[in-house]
């Protein structure tokens, strides 16, 4: 189906639409079925088909309970969600925006990815003007945090909105805390007092004379996220990725501290940490083995509530900011982001339901029911549903305040890919004992240059 306003569209025709859409809107927002529909927006005898691409950790997620429950507000629109695994999300993605008729409507990218997709010209400009007039009167850009709203936007253009606010998190194991006869720890921790504590977290929780449970479980792995750990670390300590000309800038004292403590965390980790990722350091944090674990706060649902993915308790589990540094606590970006690609033929419809995914009403169902993370400051505000919510909401806007003040997030850059494969190769030549930290990060500093040039 076409778009529903083309540029050559009269000003008319333009109020009209912005009138239907308004009409749309009290009804999506007040949770009952839309009233008023147009043709962008599909009818029941002919809807909109909208295809989208994401990440397979959560697309079936998103395609068996989220889109119903869009449905309740818009039934004339159907969404097709592909799951991917993230390591061909992005190429798979760019392949498909940038043929002659691409298959997707939507892109869900991964926080490094805007600038490259807007790079090619992928992307629509979300505040254009057909999209302006196809915006709901009560979303509301301002009550963003800036943060997460950031990560759609290159070049001054808002390309995308956040729909998985995800952040660099730790959790906490309060029972293992207790048994080693420490006070839980509290967003003030400082990383000198974790490395402190470290040791007396590494226990015989049984009496039977062999350890059984670690300190910490986090990434140490050669992968393109494990350098975040580290720079969750140097940022917090005031150290920053690249200069203000866009040249790196961790190859300095604070960077080679930076990665120094990350590799001393292994000493405090369970046996073979060394090659422990995301999936890894998850599972030994919900079989209740280590005290702490840096991660994606999207887990908190999965390790504390959900019976069958966790052996903790509600009341065993903590969240909070990394440890803090000399310039306040540490944060990772990792945020979804929502775009519509620049050929879909069905961008009205699109957007529409992006809007909803990131809209108020969208954000406090999201949380409640699956565990997503919201990004708008009167979301975090707010009293939510599920008493389990409230330490998450404290946190999140933690990290979203510590996020923006550090600037914690990865390179942006249209070659950031390849960035972050080159801090990953030389993170792990010094995990394996390869080269000094030093080295490792003047190597990746004189190749990353030649990458961004």
């Amino acid at each position: 189906m076409n778009r529903f306003h083309e540029a050559s569209g009269s000003v008319s025709r333009r109020a009209l639409m912005v009138a239907a859409a308004s009409a749309v809107t009290f009804a999506a927002l007040g949770g009952t079925a839309a009233v008023a529909q147009d043709n962008g927006l599909g009818t029941a005898e002919s809807p909109v088909e909208v295809r989208m691409i994401a990440n397979e950790a959560f697309a079936n997620q998103w395609q068996t309970l989220m889109v119903p429950e869009f449905n309740k507000h818009y039934p004339n629109i159907k969404v097709t969600i592909d799951g991917v695994p993230y390591v061909e999300l992005l190429a798979k993605s760019m392949l498909d925006a940038t043929g002659p008729s691409p298959t997707y409507d939507i892109i869900i990218a991964d926080d490094p990815w805007v600038p490259q997709l807007a790079e090619v010209g992928a992307l629509m400009d979300l505040k254009s003007p057909d999209a302006a007039g196809w915006t709901l009167e009560g979303y509301d850009w301002d009550d963003f945090n800036a943060a997460p709203l950031a990560a759609g936007e290159w070049k001054g253009v808002q390309y995308g909105v956040p729909l998985r606010s995800n952040m660099l998190m730790m959790f906490t194991n309060k029972a293992l805390y207790e048994k080693a006869g420490l006070a839980a720890p509290t967003a003030d921790l400082t990383w000198e007092q974790f490395i402190e504590q470290a040791p007396k977290l590494v226990q015989d929780t049984n009496g039977d004379g062999t350890v059984d449970a670690w300190a910490i479980d986090t990434y140490f792995v050669r992968e393109p996220l494990t350098p975040t750990i580290w720079q969750t670390i140097m940022n917090s300590n005031g150290g920053q990725l690249l200069d203000a000309d866009g040249k790196p800038a961790f190859n300095s004292e604070i960077g080679i501290a930076a990665l120094e403590t990350h590799k001393k965390l292994l000493e405090f980790a369970p046996t073979g940490a060394v090659s422990h990722g995301f999936s890894e350091a998850l599972q030994a944090f919900r079989q209740g083995l280590v005290a702490t674990m840096f991660n994606w706060g999207s887990v908190f649902k999965g390790s504390a509530i959900d019976e069958k993915t966790t052996t903790l308790k509600p009341d065993q589990v903590g969240i909070q900011v990394l440890p803090v540094g000399a310039n306040g606590a540490g944060a990772h970006r990792g945020i979804w982001s929502g775009t519509v690609s620049s050929k879909s033929q069905n961008q009205q419809a699109a957007w529409t339901v992006i809007q909803w995914l990131s809209s108020k009403e969208g954000e406090s169902w999201h949380a409640a029911n699956l565990g997503v993370f919201p990004a708008r400051k009167s979301t975090l505000a707010s009293t939510p549903s599920e008493p389990w919510l409230v330490p998450v909401f404290e946190a999140l806007q933690q990290a979203y305040d510590a996020s923006e003040k550090g600037m914690m997030w990865r390179i942006r850059h249209p070659r950031s890919d390849a960035a972050q494969q080159i801090l990953a190769d030389e993170h792990s030549r010094f995990m394996a004992g390869q080269v000094t930290a030093a080295e490792a990060l003047q190597v990746a500093a004189e190749k990353i240059e030649k990458v961004l040039d």
